[in-house]
């Protein structure tokens, strides 16, 4: 198969890329660095051609609303309109679990883009995966203050990027299933937890304050709201075991 990634050099992108060479197929990479513009479309046309599969996994690090919901609709909808007119057959979008459950929004720039690929001629599947275990990470960085390390109180299943990878590229390899099974992690983890954790491993000794952050939907996130309905395929790697895996300085 000749499959073309969007946000290939990103997170997710970048396992998308090696697992799908790992099984053979060809890949074309969708991004600025390698010329393709997926705003103006600049560079599509041409990437597209002979493409089976395209795999979205094209980011924006905005959680503002009105920023990221311009950045996934209109990037969606230059990328299916490109791809409706170079016969792509299956157009598969990573998407985030709970995201109509929780009023934020970045999350609700998502459910934009979910309705944009889902009213789209081009066949497709979205795949509802739970945060990263880089998710701890990226909230870590956010929140230091003073010397200080906040951990907001938040409930999740992490999950491997890699093994998101994976599961992209199996679904790109088989005819559009509509809304996959969500993917979670192995288990529960809660998110101050993990950030102290974290900062452990990094070995850094300050203080590690657990804070419920006053921000519109995070109440629903310490709910539960973002974790996987009975019904989710569940990874391998626990958040543990890959923070022992990751290479330190």
């Amino acid at each position: 198969m000749r499959i073309a990634v969007a946000g290939g050099t990103g997170t997710v992108g970048r396992h998308v890329v090696d697992v799908a060479r790992e099984h053979g197929h060809e890949v074309v990479i969708l991004a600025r660095s390698a010329g393709v513009d997926l705003i103006s479309g600049d560079g599509l046309g041409a990437a597209l051609v002979g493409v089976d599969a395209v795999v979205d996994t094209a980011n924006i690090a905005s959680i503002d609303r009105e920023t990221a919901e311009r950045f996934f609709t209109t990037s969606s909808r230059t990328l299916l309109a490109a791809e409706e007119r170079a016969g792509v057959g299956h157009h598969v979008l990573l998407s985030i679990v709970g995201i109509d459950e929780v009023p934020y929004g970045y999350y609700e720039a998502k459910l934009a883009q979910e309705r944009v690929v889902e009213q789209s001629p081009v066949p497709w599947t979205i795949l509802r995966a739970t945060q990263f275990h880089e998710f701890a990470g990226q909230m870590a960085g956010r929140l230091r203050v003073a010397g200080v390390q906040l951990a907001p109180r938040m409930r999740t299943q992490p999950i491997a990027a890699r093994e998101v990878g994976e599961r992209l590229v199996e679904l790109a390899e088989h005819p559009a299933a509509g809304r996959a099974r969500e993917l979670a992690g192995p288990r529960a983890e809660q998110l101050a937890e993990m950030v102290r954790r974290l900062v452990r491993a990094e070995g850094r000794r300050g203080p590690v304050l657990k804070v419920a952050l006053p921000l519109k939907g995070m109440r629903e996130m310490r709910r539960g709201a973002v974790l996987p309905g009975p019904d989710a395929m569940l990874g391998r790697q626990s958040f543990d075991e890959w923070l022992a895996s990751v290479p330190r300085r």
